[in-house]
């Protein structure tokens, strides 16, 4: 067992604090951008799996719904925590190993932080594309930075005008949320009204008319090519295994989502019975999107349409789905706009999480102190300046859906490490109050989930670029230095006050370390399915 010990707290600036000024109906409307992240991968996954993407949506948000429920029982253990439940989860490690912590964290904010640059690139693309040609100059020059071919093939930095009209996206976010959560969430609110619901007409419409043709879901086989290089239909052998793995691999990033719910729970005005309404009212929302849209643009577009190019970057999305809807060039103007507001709404979401997410690890001291502070209005800006920052240089990147697979890597290791904090959390905090306490079989089948998240990311996640799982783990190891400046360097090995009042034992909140080597012996096998799963793909 680790020992904990307690420093000056670094939590908050000028003895501000987050603010309890939402309820779960708050927290919701600024989590509600997330069925809009259908449009970040649904190109992708269609374009690689083929008749069988509906399928891989179709049990990716299964999985993300099953481990939700032990999400909300943890987030009930720790009110007045922000940042989402890779705080939570952080808490039921660091008792056994002060490194697998911050990477809890750190893995969290890679996997959600990305999105911001993805969102304002796509946004900036549709735009483009709906006011100019393709072939114009605005669309077609681009200044080159670095050649990172040697990371993936044709992976470059480059700035063009994408880059530019997405910086301006960008910023425009930041002030929106400058002035606190509960300005956010009524932004959200509006957002959400005006751009949510064509979305969900985009997956019930073509169900209502019948545009579905069963020919573009049978034969139920993954995609192939044959010796030329056409797309054929392929066979369940360990190649079309790889791709349906590698779709539900890619979705998840987006079906996952809705846990951003909790990331709030500092700032609900009553987090004990808020926390769960909000994150079940989210996943129910995504359950429905996650399950209409991808077979209706499946339906829709069928094989050959899925397979263009477009289609697979992401930039031809708006348009496949504005021809859903009809052809009349003011209904695909329409369309654009509102899907450019769900992308903006999608940004807005995850700017509020990630940010909290810096800010809470800081506070803990996982992260360095600079980014615990606050601004007069409770919002943590320091951390938001370092994910706008961040997200101006993934932006330069010429590929999205490799960054979409790297940062997923993230993702996977964070739900795994989570997932496994439920069990540990029950064990050592068995007489712990809890608001929501999911069914026992429940957390068991969440623990084999994120084992069998470790797995789908090391068999699939290569499938978008022979470098994204490489990537994705070089990046999360940079944590540990990062970590290693701000405990032993800044705190002198010991965590800040704020952090160690939720670690020590007392007579109402005892903590007994129950679980032995049983989080060890978790690590260890969490390793070896990675490195099986990845020796047994076919790409």
């Amino acid at each position: 067992m680790e020992a904990v010990s307690a420093a000056p707290s670094a939590a908050g600036s000028q003895g501000r604090s987050l603010q309890r000024r939402i309820t779960w109906k708050g927290a919701f409307w600024v989590a509600s951008g997330v069925p809009a992240l259908v449009l970040f991968s649904i190109g992708a996954v269609a374009a690689t799996v083929g008749k069988v993407s509906w399928l891989a949506w179709t049990v990716s948000i299964a999985i993300g719904f099953m481990q939700a429920f032990t999400y909300a029982e943890i987030a009930g253990l720790y009110p007045g925590k922000a940042g989402g439940v890779s705080n939570y989860g952080a808490f039921a490690w660091v008792r056994y190993t002060k490194l697998v912590a911050p990477l809890s964290v750190w893995c969290y904010w890679f996997a959600w932080s990305p999105i911001i640059a993805i969102g304002v690139g796509l946004a900036s693309g549709y735009i483009l594309t709906a006011l100019f040609a393709a072939d114009s100059v605005i669309n077609t020059w681009q200044l080159t930075l670095v050649d990172l071919s040697s990371v993936k093939a044709g992976l470059v930095m480059r700035i063009n005008a994408t880059w530019l009209l997405g910086a301006v996206i960008l910023l425009a976010t930041f002030v929106m949320q400058h002035g606190g959560i509960q300005r956010s969430a009524r932004v959200s609110y509006w957002l959400a009204v005006v751009s949510l619901v064509p979305l969900l007409l985009i997956g019930v419409v073509p169900i209502l008319t019948g545009d579905m043709p069963l020919a573009n879901f049978t034969p139920m086989v993954p995609l192939a090519h044959d010796a030329a290089g056409n797309a054929i239909d392929g066979t369940w052998n360990m190649a079309g295994w790889t791709l349906l793995v590698g779709g539900i691999f890619i979705a998840g990033w987006s079906t996952y989502g809705f846990e951003i719910a909790v990331c709030y729970t500092r700032e609900l005005k009553d987090p004990k019975t808020d926390t769960y309404k909000a994150l079940m009212s989210c996943g129910l929302l995504c359950l429905a999107a996650y399950t209409l849209i991808p077979a209706a643009f499946q339906g829709h577009l069928g094989l050959s349409g899925m397979l263009a190019p477009d289609i697979y970057s992401g930039m031809g999305v708006a348009a496949a789905m504005s021809d859903m809807l009809g052809k009349h060039v003011l209904i695909e103007q329409f369309i654009v706009v509102m899907l450019v507001l769900s992308l903006v709404l999608a940004i807005v979401t995850t700017m509020a999480g990630s940010s909290r997410t810096l800010y809470q690890a800081s506070v803990d001291g996982w992260l360095p102190r600079y980014l615990s502070h606050l601004n007069s209005h409770g919002v943590p800006t320091a951390a938001m300046w370092t994910d706008l920052c961040f997200n101006l240089v993934l932006l330069t990147l010429s590929d999205y859906v490799f960054v979409i697979a790297a940062s997923n890597v993230g993702y996977m290791m964070f739900h795994f490490i989570n997932l496994q904090s439920g069990w540990i959390h029950r064990m050592d905090r068995a007489d712990w109050e809890r608001p929501y306490k999911a069914p026992t079989w429940l957390i068991g089948l969440g623990a084999i989930l994120g084992f069998a998240n470790l797995g789908l990311m090391g068999w699939g996640a290569d499938v978008y670029g022979a470098g994204a799982l490489k990537v994705g783990l070089l990046f999360l190891a940079l944590v540990f230095p990062i970590f290693i400046y701000r405990h032993y360097y800044q705190d002198r090995g010991v965590f800040p006050e704020a952090m160690a009042d939720d670690m020590v034992l007392s007579d109402d909140r005892k903590i007994e370390t129950r679980a032995g080597v049983l989080p060890y012996l978790a690590l260890v096998a969490g390793a070896i399915i990675i490195f099986i799963a990845h020796k047994i793909a076919v790409y």
